[in-house]
């Protein structure tokens, strides 16, 4: 039995949670600041350069956030592996061998919808000029879709071993590396010449590489990782394996999929009602996305210590496992609630000038949309930690149910109505947000403590 696995009380669990969770949830973050990066250099270069890397990267990274959550199933297999203790070397090998595999066989088919990016963005009816700029930045953006998905398959063997930090260290020297590549490929520099749009493309194609390498210089240099020969055999198939991680992967990236498609719809929903209220949204919704990270770290963290006592076959510890995982989401949710109701205009204030006159209306509709997303705060923190734990009991095809179930009929159904059939409209679309977060965060909640009874750990002793 590996030591990580061993009975803890719940104390014991809080605090391996916390130490797990802080530097996955800092590593989420510093993630959004690798991005942010990007949109800082092309928003220089003008309005549809902007508009046209944000529509290639809005369908970039919904397939990237799809099939990371497709690889990331390695995670509760390689906790569940350390907690059984047996032939744990061997069998994590071989789960990290095939998600590697899968992320280079995923990472072909997004390829393959990149290219086709520019006509799928005309088709939906974008502006053909924005449409062919997008599709030129998705054909060069493509290349770091294979390293990106195979560097989130390491971070989660890294995560899983007990040894997070190194998410977040490469994670924040990713920051420093796409500021210098764009300021190179973007604008020119040490003799490359400018290559505008396309040099962002570039600079997050050798981003992603870049953090792909030092994974791999992690896995390869560290003694513990080392000796889990990662790369040997390679070329060896595992069909086992692979098709687990795919039965296990499958839905959570049905999951992100039907999440993804609520918030993205709901962006088609906000431009219907009006221009300010698709620019209000825009910001009260990233400011949302930033508060998430912690909740989605946390959520990592339960993954994987309920796969540990999984593994196991510690039932109390389980228990112990997500319950630390919930009080955690629930105390920072009701921090983060706080701070949206009560001082919205401070945080609102880091996108734009609060006291211009030209954006008093975007300021308070982006007020009253945060008040909203305060309280669904809650809500959206346990959906994330509720459903990272039940993942760590292999659990993902009803999960998926719930969110699908969840997301587009109480969520979609309700934000339709309300926005379009009373007078609340644009808080209509985030009250539809909070009602569909409730369904799923209850119903997950409801599997969650009736593990037992549903035969979640019936193999267990």
């Amino acid at each position: 039995m590996s030591a990580a696995a061993q009975p803890s009380s719940f104390a014991g669990e809080l605090k391996a949670t916390l130490l797990l969770a802080a530097p996955l949830a800092a590593a989420n973050l510093l993630q959004m600041a690798v991005h942010a990066v990007d949109v800082i250099f092309v928003a220089r270069l003008g309005q549809d350069a902007l508009a046209a890397a944000s529509l290639s990267i809005s369908l970039f990274g919904l397939l990237m956030w799809a099939f990371s959550g497709l690889t990331g199933a390695v995670a509760p297999l390689i906790a569940a592996e350390l907690g059984k203790g047996r032939h744990a070397v061997r069998e994590i090998r071989r789960s990290v061998r095939m998600a590697l595999w899968l992320a280079v066989l995923s990472g072909l088919f997004g390829m393959a919808i990149c290219g086709f990016g520019g006509a799928l963005l005309a088709a939906s009816g974008q502006d053909p000029v924005i449409s062919e700029l997008a599709g030129g930045f998705l054909r060069v953006l493509m290349w770091g879709m294979i390293p990106m998905i195979m560097a989130n398959v390491l971070r989660t063997f890294v995560a899983a071993m007990g040894r997070p930090i190194f998410a977040t260290l490469i994670t924040a020297a990713a920051i420093g590396v796409n500021i210098l590549a764009n300021w190179v490929f973007v604008f020119g520099g040490f003799g490359v010449p400018a290559m505008g749009l396309n040099g962002s493309a570039v600079a997050s194609v050798v981003t992603s590489v870049c953090m792909f390498l030092a994974y791999l210089g992690v896995v390869c240099a560290d003694r513990r990782f080392r000796r889990y020969y990662l790369f040997g055999r390679f070329w060896r198939p595992e069909t086992k394996r692979l098709k687990e991680i795919t039965l296990i992967g499958l839905p959570i990236a049905g999951t992100i999929l039907a999440e993804a498609g609520l918030f993205s719809s709901a962006a088609l929903l906000m431009g219907w009602i009006g221009k300010a209220e698709l620019a209000s949204h825009t910001i009260a919704l990233q400011i949302a996305a930033f508060a998430f990270q912690i909740p989605f770290g946390v959520g990592q963290a339960a993954t994987i210590r309920v796969g540990y006592h999984f593994g196991a076959g510690n039932r109390a510890a389980i228990g112990h496992a997500g319950r630390a995982a919930i009080m955690v989401c629930v105390l920072f949710s009701v921090v983060t609630a706080c701070l949206l109701l009560f001082a919205p205009r401070l945080v609102i204030s880091a996108y734009v000038d609060i006291h211009a006159p030209a954006n008093a209306v975007l300021v308070s509709l982006a007020v009253q949309y945060l008040a909203i997303g305060a309280l669904f705060q809650l809500f959206d923190g346990t959906q994330a930690v509720v459903a990272g734990a039940l993942r760590g009991l292999q659990d993902t095809k009803v999960p998926m149910a719930i969110a699908i179930f969840g997301y587009w009929l109480p969520g979609m159904g309700s934000a339709l109505w309300l926005a379009f059939h009373t007078p609340l409209r644009g808080a209509g679309v985030w009250f539809g947000f909070a009602i569909g977060l409730a369904v799923v965060a209850v119903l997950l909640l409801y599997r969650w403590h009736g593990r037992e009874r549903l035969n979640l750990v019936a193999q267990l002793p």
